[in-house]
């Protein structure tokens, strides 16, 4: 079994976080991991991109080709938008319903929307409401990795809820909770498909 990861997002969302847990997850359960990011200029609000590699046999590569890709999971709609020519038929695009306004020139956002809403398997929510909902206003990367906690498959959504504790571990306990309460409600809003 394999599953190919397309992360996606702009700078400062938290993206490498999400990459960090799916390969803790993934080391836990012995599986094969190969990783590649590209950061851009990510701490100006650019775009980062991290391929994820995920398998029960050895990866060779680690950068996904075009048209292979599992899954995309994008903190920003349009950057979902940017790397569709790496979804394989049957993927799953699994993103935030709100822009990131960060350039002049953005598309129109409801362009932007109607194009996710048009794709066979998008999952779009608004997680930076889900986040303040659970309590934990910074977590909308956790509300989006719990999205798409069924979805990995390759680890199981307790794997990856374990993934979550150890990862923030040196945080505290208060950390770990509030990062693991907007895992819990991203996986519940995703698995209730109340795509916008």
């Amino acid at each position: 079994m394999k599953k190919d990861i397309i992360l996606c997002g702009v700078g400062g969302q938290g993206i490498l976080s999400i990459a960090t847990i799916i390969g803790e997850a993934a080391t836990a359960a012995r599986l094969h991991l190969k990783q590649a990011e590209v950061h851009g200029m990510s701490q100006r609000g650019g775009d980062v991109e991290s391929d994820l590699r995920l398998s029960t046999e050895p990866v060779s590569s680690d950068l996904i080709a075009e048209g292979t890709a599992d899954i995309i999971l994008s903190m920003e709609p349009m950057e979902a938008l940017r790397y569709l020519r790496f979804l394989a038929p049957g993927g799953a695009v699994i993103t935030a319903s709100e822009p990131f306004v960060n350039i002049p020139d953005y598309p129109d956002v409801e362009a932007v929307l109607a194009e996710l809403r048009s794709l066979p398997d998008v999952t779009m929510l608004d997680i930076t409401s889900l986040a303040r909902e659970s309590g934990n206003a910074r977590g909308a990367n956790m509300v989006l990795l719990g999205m798409a906690a069924r979805r990995i498959e390759i680890v199981s959504p307790d794997q990856l809820r374990e993934a979550v504790a150890r990862v923030f571990a040196p945080k505290g306990e208060k950390v770990v909770f509030a990062n693991q309460a907007a895992f819990d409600i991203g996986m519940e809003a995703a698995g209730n498909r109340q795509s916008i």
